[in-house]
Order: C-alpha cells, then sequence, then structure tokens
C-alpha cells in the first residue's frame, strides 16, 4: 500500500550528517524526515577523532557533554621496535586551551558512539531516524521533490521541499543526479576491525613495523569502550581474512609475538582508500553532505569531522530558506563548503604519505579551527580591515561579564539558533529590535564588560565596530560605526527580514 507524507526537509543517510542537520533542523521547527537503507546503526569505528571545532559545533548543539562522556584523550603512540624496545611519543603538537579556542586537542570518540550521542540529542527533541527505509527514486519541479522509499511496509511517497542526499561515498541521491565524483584510487587497500583483544595495554596506541607499507600495522584502544581498533595495510590481490583465526594470524606475523590474540570481532572491513570530491553539491532542490560529496584517507581524522560541519553549514540556510529568505542563499552552500573539502583532501592525502613512511604527527592544520570562509558572498566588511579577525573567520570564544559581575562566554551567547550582533560602542545605539537576531554590546549602558580584554584581544575591535556571527559560529559582517547601514542589505539576502530601518 503506497502512503503519503509530507516534510520540509528529507534527509537520506542516517550518519554523523545526516543526524546533525536533522538535530539543526530539528531545534528550529523544521519539518524533516530522517532515513536510511541499513536495517540498523552502524557498528563500527571507521571515524574515531573529533576534532576543536566539530566539539565546538557540538556544543552548540547541545551534544558536547554526552560526546565528552562518550570518548576520552588520545593515548601516546607506541612504535614497537625489532629488538623487543619501544618508544613513546605524543601523537599532537601540545596546545593548550585558550580564552578564543576552549577545545585544544581532539576527542576519541568512536564512531558507533558518535552516532549513538546524535540519536539520543535528535531523540530529546521527539524526532528518531527511520531505518531500513530505502530511497529508490525521485523527481523533483519547481516546488519540490517527489520521493520514492521503500521498506517492509511497502512504498511511500514522500513529498518534500527539499532532499539532502548523506548516503554515504556510493550515495544513490549522487548518482541519481549524475554528479561526477572524481578523485583517484590512492593505492592503498586497508582493513579496520574493533575486537576484543588481550596482549596489549591500553595506555598506548602502538604501532608496528612502521614505514613498512608491506608489514605495518596499528593496534588503539578506543577510549569509551574495552575494544581495541586494528588498522594495517593489505594487498589489494588477496581475499582479506576478517575472521578472529585471520587476524590472529596476521598479528603473530607482523608483530612477531603470539601472546596477541584477538578474542571476538565487534565489526571488520576491508577497503581501498579513495579521495574524490563531488562536482556539485547542489543540483535544484536537492543537495550532497557529508561523504556523498567528499571522501577521505582516515589519515588525520578529518572525513567526519568535514561532515558534520557541512550539515552544520546547510542547516540554517535550509531553515532560513523556509522561512523566506531568498532562494539564493542556499547556493551560498557549494560556495563554502566545497573549497572546504578540497582543502581537506589535499591534506589527508599529504598526511597519507607521510604515514606510509612512520609519520603520523599531526599539527594544527587538522584541528579545523582555522577554516572559515573570507571569500564567501556572505562575508561583509566596511571598510576592509588590516587587522583582527576578518568576516568569514571562525568567531573567537572570549570570558567576558555581564552588568551583574557574572562571567559570561561568549560561546554561551552565540549558542542556539540565532544570529548575534556585538557592539563595541562608547555610546547608546540606536539599533531596532531584529527578530532573530540577540543583541549585546560592550561600553557604557551595554549588557557586557570585557574586564580583561579578551574580546577586544580577539576580534581587533575598536569603538564603534559591529560583529555579526552567524547562525553557524562564524563571522558574517564587521562594520565600523559609519558603515552600520550596510548591514541592511546583509539582513534581507539573510532572510532576517526588512531591516533598512535598523540603524540610523
Amino acid at each position: 500500500m503506497t502512503k503519503t507524507f509530507s516534510a520540509d526537509v528529507l534527509i537520506c543517510g542516517a550518519g554523523a550528517a545526516g543526524l546533525t542537520l536533522a538535530i539543526d533542523l530539528a531545534r528550529r521547527g523544521i519539518a524533516c524526515r530522517l532515513i536510511d537503507k541499513i536495517e540498523g546503526p552502524f557498528p563500527g569505528s571507521r571515524g574515531k577523532g573529533i576534532q576543536p571545532r566539530t566539539l565546538e559545533v557540538f556544543e552548540d548543539l547541545g551534544a558536547l557533554a554526552a560526546i565528552v562522556a562518550a570518548g576520552g584523550p588520545y593515548p601516546f603512540q607506541r612504535v614497537h621496535h625489532a629488538d623487543g624496545s619501544a618508544t613513546d611519543s605524543s601523537l599532537f603538537e601540545h596546545h593548550d586551551p585558550t580564552p578564543a579556542e576552549p577545545y585544544a586537542v581532539p576527542l576519541m570518540v568512536p564512531q558507533f558512539k558518535t552516532e549513538a550521542v546524535l540519536r539520543d540529542r535528535l531523540d530529546a527533541m521527539g524526532h528518531a531516524p527511520g531505518f531500513g527505509c530505502a530511497l529508490v527514486g525521485f523527481d523533483q519541479d519547481q516546488d519540490g521533490v517527489t520521493a520514492r522509499v521503500s521498506s517492509r511496509a511497502g512504498e511511500e511517497i514522500i513529498r518534500t521541499r527539499y532532499l539532502i542526499g548523506a548516503d554515504g561515498g556510493r550515495s544513490f541521491v549522487r548518482k541519481a543526479l549524475g554528479i561526477g565524483f572524481p578523485g583517484k584510487t590512492l593505492g592503498v587497500r586497508a582493513l579496520v576491525a574493533d575486537v576484543t583483544l588481550t596482549g596489549l595495554g591500553r595506555d598506548a596506541w602502538h604501532r608496528f613495523n612502521e614505514g613498512d607499507m608491506a608489514t605495518q600495522l596499528m593496534v588503539c584502544p578506543l577510549a569509551g569502550t574495552d575494544l581495541f581498533q586494528i588498522q594495517a595495510p593489505i594487498p589489494f590481490e588477496a581475499e582479506a581474512d576478517l575472521s578472529a583465526s585471520g587476524l590472529n594470524a596476521m598479528l603473530a606475523e607482523r608483530t612477531g609475538r603470539n601472546d596477541i590474540r584477538v578474542h571476538a570481532i565487534s565489526w571488520a572491513s576491508a577497503y581501498t582508500m579513495n579521495a574524490r570530491l563531488a562536482d556539485h553539491y547542489r543540483m535544484g532542490r536537492v543537495f550532497l553532505a557529508g561523504d556523498a560529496a567528499h571522501i577521505h584517507p582516515p589519515t588525520g581524522g578529518q572525513g567526519l569531522n568535514t561532515s558534520i560541519q557541512d550539515s552544520y553549514n546547510l542547516g540554517w540556510k535550509l531553515a532560513a530558506v523556509l522561512g523566506g529568505a531568498p532562494e539564493a542563499l542556499l547556493d551560498t552552500y557549494e560556495e563554502e563548503r566545497r573549497p572546504i573539502a578540497a582543502g581537506i583532501l589535499g591534506l589527508s592525502t599529504k598526511l597519507l604519505s607521510a604515514a606510509q613512511s612512520g609519520d603520523i604527527r599531526r599539527g594544527r592544520e587538522t584541528r579545523q579551527l582555522d577554516l572559515g570562509y573570507p571569500d564567501s558572498s556572505l562575508a561583509l566588511e566596511q571598510p576592509r580591515r588590516s587587522a583582527g579577525i576578518r568576516a568569514g573567520d571562525r568567531a573567537p570564544d572570549a570570558p567576558v561579564r555581564d552588568t551583574a559581575g557574572n562571567e559570561r562566554r561568549l560561546f554561551d551567547l552565540f549558542k542556539g539558533p540565532h544570529w548575534t550582533l556585538l557592539t563595541d560602542a562608547v555610546a547608546p545605539d540606536r539599533v531596532l529590535p531584529l527578530p532573530g537576531v540577540h543583541r549585546h554590546r560592550f561600553g557604557p549602558d551595554g549588557d557586557l564588560i570585557d574586564a580583561a580584554g579578551y574580546f577586544r584581544a580577539a576580534y581587533g575591535s575598536q569603538s564603534g565596530d559591529c560583529f555579526l556571527i552567524r547562525p553557524d559560529g562564524y563571522v558574517g559582517a564587521i562594520v565600523t560605526a559609519d558603515q552600520r547601514g550596510a548591514l541592511g542589505a546583509y539582513f534581507r539576502g539573510v532572510g532576517i527580514g526588512r531591516r533598512e530601518r535598523a540603524f540610523g
């Protein structure tokens, strides 16, 4: 029996990207439906690193505490040598948290636990993924998309305003659109397995035969679990034996030890590493996000984080357009996110080459805090700045005080689906209320005090400057006191409404 349902947004793919988008839309009151063809949640840990920028995203989405509880810090890496000795070293360059960057290092959370946290967050909002529901076809017209979904209950016809393909590297949505997925196979085939194992301590990420792609082996304790993850390159021509006996034989051969034993396998997979980027992220009312738009080698822990941030970029724009913003706002999703993915593909590939020679140490560039959209059409600066942050940059955090002397963080003020307008002023503003914009002002008669100077240090602010912070935590516009009129057109372009009289 065919049934008809309606939704503003249909998301195909209930992995990290799809769940993040569903959460962001749900908190904005957007009617969305999330489906996945698999029968239940993904059980593996292919992606396990949550980068500092993604931790900031999770803080905004109300999932940070649960994510922190689900994982733990990365251990030291321990390189085992042929003579039986071992050398310990840090996997990351050391960075301490700062007022502007409260999360300094990645957190290890196995992918299945990250997605479980996101499902719980979505459930708290009254929504849940529909597993066992396969998108089998769709057609789009000027007003929306008609999708055909098959499940054990039969076929459903879902009419939706927008369709999002977050359905992985083999994306049905991307293929149905005929969008090219150019790139290359990177010449590495590998296995990954989550196992119960004895013979190695949980205090280190163990590495054997560094620099030898024929015999290299890594065994990492998975934070928040009793499992270890085994990673190893394998020959292209041989069938991978992913059984316990097969993994034990490989462990004995590559480590020269018989005391390291796999007792049970939670999940295992063999795969070929690729670096690919979709030609387009949008075709009409259909969008690609996550692995459907880009696939990365696992080095550097970039893929899952990039996917989550795709959805974080797209969510507020979909909601704005559904609320009456110009349709052209949705074009900025590809404009902003595709160059980011292209750069990260280059970084991941470079890190893979380094790992093949035994160097897996990771620097600041993997933390994604310096990524932004300075060349975006949504980045407004009047006049152009020569110091401090720029329009399009990630908006820094800073400790401040309210007028009662209570300590606050800028991230507390940014949290939620709204825009934030920060004004550094010495005199009262003539600013009318702005629906969807939370206004905060430093200075006499303002509501915030920059007691320690962290705000001005992070933002390079001068008296009279205005900083408009986007819902996804990037600086949309920076204007001086005499250029505030420029914000009127900006507001209209992002759907804040007719605000041309907001600044006098």
